[in-house]
């Protein structure tokens, strides 16, 4: 099934090559977890600080473990911000 992953600032290396600046469509299995979609692309927990799939935030450990994309998701992670 297709699904979307948006990474933005530094995370954005992690992107696999394609057209789009900060977004692409990805193939994954059915029953894929969005902790497993995170790991593919070897984003750290730490790295991952806001997470959100469809527009709705997801809390770290059990929320991400749980909860299984489906085909159309958007997945969009933001590293921590630092500065003032």
């Amino acid at each position: 099934m297709q699904v979307f992953i948006e990474l933005y600032a530094s995370l954005m290396k992690y992107l696999p090559p394609g057209r789009s600046r900060f977004r692409r469509e990805v193939k994954v299995d059915e029953g894929t977890t969005l902790a497993e979609f995170i790991r593919r692309f070897k984003i750290s927990d730490e790295e991952a600080h806001l997470v959100l799939v469809n527009g709705h935030f997801v809390n770290c450990g059990e929320d991400r473990e749980g909860l299984r994309l489906e085909e159309g998701d958007v997945v969009s992670i933001w590293p921590p911000v630092a500065g003032g």
